[in-house]
């Protein structure tokens, strides 16, 4: 289930990564430092998202 978590969460990652960097900018947060917080907290959020689907499938 390892192995699945890992695929999914590469693909969970980039989607709430990218879906959290939108949200920013659409709050006006234009600099560098909110991007990057909101990156990390998409890449943070990916890791319980990605157990609960790799539980469901397998």
């Amino acid at each position: 289930m390892t192995r699945l978590m890992l695929v999914i969460f590469s693909m969970a990652s980039t989607a709430l990564m990218g879906a959290f960097i939108v949200a920013a900018l659409t709050m006006g947060q234009d600099t560098l430092q909110p991007i990057l917080i909101a990156a990390a907290l998409g890449f943070v959020a990916a890791i319980p998202v990605s157990w609960f689907v790799a539980r469901q499938i397998a």
